[in-house]
């Protein structure tokens, strides 16, 4: 445990030695916080003399002068570096959003495909906050009241090196409980945080399909899950306090008694004639000057413990490996042929989903896929677009594998277009306009959604194109979903169109209105159709049946009409049945 303790010391100092903070904030920010501690060990030495000068009735003006200048300065130099310091904490922790929130995105599918969006979200706000309060409320404070220990303690046994060891003897004996229960924290705090993005990725699961839920009756389900995970977050909540409750009265018990004892032993030192009253009254403002940064010393372990957990898992996604797309070469000619040679992939081992499929799909033609749910239609079209690499053979376009094209060229040149097309929360032209990147103007949006069908109920909007669809588009029916996919698709002059059952969700009205918008963007454009409705494609250049990951037949809908057992079986009970209805 001990060594997976200091490994994540380490990534915490790299995460904060990444930020990127002014160089002359942080030398300001130290300086005035040298000068707090620098004034607040001054102060106890002016008032020393002052006590005694009071008691030998010999007061001297300049001592009052020099005592409220060392506050005035204290106090002024507090304010500036606690300012200077917050917003150094802040730009840290605002560095490791920035730089989790960029990794995030540029994470393979793979990756979403193993963790949960909730799991995810947890990461980049709960961590990071954890990370933040030490940085923003502990870190500071803890090497200030180290310097403020080291000087109180220097001056002390200057003052009296007595009652300076009665003081000393405390620390060993917080150390000895401070430093096994900031281990049992650790382990709590890292179960309480796992426990806690599981709970968001539950929530966020939950209000996403929360109409699934109210449709089949599953409140009291998904209530159940969510009270077993607030009931384990509280647990964890209460061995945390259990722990707390022994580390701050015993902190306190502890100082209390040293307190107690030096006020005693400093009283008969000074009736004695031992010690000055002005020494005693020094000294016991230096313990308190030590007092208070060694109690939040034991707050500091804890939160550091905490950000020791939160930063393990922030570094586990940034060191996660990302799509890339470093030395890839452009796109650049008219429309090639793609061909899928002896291309083959699993998502799981031994599980192959597309089996050794070696296949050309005509330049500027259209090419439909037809075949059982789970043949494989879906999967070809994310090799496609590099979310999956193949596990074995390659995707070709002309002679180039389009590994080797970057991957933001390569992606330009699709347009997707799928039976759920996602909307994003926004309004109708952030949604056509979305992944352009160049400014888009009025008259090319209108264009886009006059050739995709939507220009007729866009305008029938009361905001136009400036209307808000909600969260995933919830605000418009299925076919105007559809028609600003396309539209999205067609304002990006994609020279490869995938067309994932486009229409299997519409209504006949609507159908035929996104018939209209996908021959507009399918003329002239390599196309790729994956469609269980045979009614849909027949008038296709080419049509693939696969069958259990693999081409079993291609050709025209006539010629596999004739020759393709599989296809003519699903041919006759499908177009039959489109007849008799």
């Amino acid at each position: 445990m001990e060594t997976e303790t200091k490994l994540n010391w380490k990534s915490l100092i790299s995460l904060i030695k990444h930020a990127t903070v002014p160089k002359w904030m942080i030398a300001a920010g130290i300086l005035l916080s040298l000068l707090e501690t620098g004034g607040g060990l001054i102060v106890p030495l002016f008032t020393k003399s002052l006590v005694d000068q009071l008691s030998a009735a010999s007061l001297k003006p300049s001592l009052l002068i020099l005592l409220a200048s060392a506050l005035i300065l204290q106090t002024a130099a507090a304010g500036f570096s606690f300012y200077f310091m917050t917003y150094i904490g802040e730009a840290i922790v605002a560095s490791i959003r920035r730089r989790l929130w960029n990794q995030v995105l540029h994470l393979p599918i793979p990756y979403f495909d193993r963790h949960q969006t909730g799991e995810i979200m947890s990461r980049v706000t709960q961590d990071t906050n954890i990370v933040k309060n030490l940085v923003t409320q502990h870190l500071v404070s803890f090497f200030t009241g180290i310097i403020s220990i080291i000087g109180a303690v220097a001056i002390l046994l200057f003052i009296d090196w007595k009652m300076t060891l009665i003081m000393v003897t405390a620390v060993p004996l917080a150390l000895l409980l401070i430093l096994p229960l900031g281990r049992k924290m650790y382990k709590i705090s890292k179960a309480s945080q796992d426990e806690m993005a599981g709970f968001s990725a539950n929530l966020g699961r939950v209000l996403s399909d929360i109409r699934l839920v109210k449709a089949f009756n599953a409140e009291k389900t998904e209530q159940a899950k969510g009270e077993d995970g607030i009931d384990h977050l509280f647990g964890f909540g209460l061995k945390e306090a259990r722990i707390q409750a022994v580390i701050s009265p015993f902190m306190t018990f502890i100082m209390m008694l040293v307190l107690v004892i030096l006020i005693g032993y400093g009283g008969v030192r000074v009736a004695s004639g031992t010690l000055t009253a002005g020494s005693l009254v020094a000294i016991l403002i230096y313990v308190f000057q030590i007092i208070i940064p060694f109690s939040q010393m034991a707050s500091f372990f804890t939160s550091l413990q905490k950000a020791a957990g939160a930063t393990e898992r922030i570094s586990t996604i940034l060191t996660s490996k990302t799509e890339t797309d470093s030395n890839g070469i452009a796109v650049t000619g008219s429309s090639a042929d793609i061909r899928f040679d002896n291309l083959s992939f699993s998502y799981h081992e031994n599980e192959a989903v597309i089996k050794n499929i070696s296949l050309t799909i005509p330049a500027g033609k259209t090419t439909a896929f037809v075949g059982p749910s789970g043949s494989g239609k879906t999967t070809l079209f994310a090799l496609l677009e590099r979310f999956y690499g193949p596990s074995a053979g390659s995707i070709l376009y002309g002679s180039t594998s389009i590994g080797d094209f970057s991957l933001n060229a390569w992606r330009s040149q699709i347009g997707y277009v799928s039976q759920e097309s996602p909307i994003m929360s926004g309004t109708i032209r952030d949604n056509i306009a979305y992944g352009i990147q160049r400014e888009v103007s009025d008259d090319e949006i209108q264009q886009a959604a006059r050739l995709a069908h939507a220009e007729e109920f866009i305008n029938r909007l009361p905001a136009g194109y400036l209307t808000e669809v909600g969260e995933r588009g919830i605000k418009l029916s299925g076919g105007q979903r559809q028609r600003l996919a396309i539209a999205r698709a067609l304002i990006r002059n994609p020279g490869i169109l995938l067309l994932d059952e486009a229409t299997s969700n519409l209504d006949s009205s609507s159908e035929v209105l996104v018939q209209n918008a996908l021959a507009s963007l399918m003329e002239g454009r390599t196309t790729l159709v994956i469609a269980h409705r045979l009614s849909t494609v027949v008038d296709a250049d080419q049509i693939v049946v696969l069958d259990n990951g693999q081409v079993t037949g291609t050709g025209s809908h006539q010629e596999l009409l004739n020759t393709h057992s599989l296809y003519k079986k699903l041919a006759s009970q499908q177009l039959k049945g489109e007849r008799q209805s």
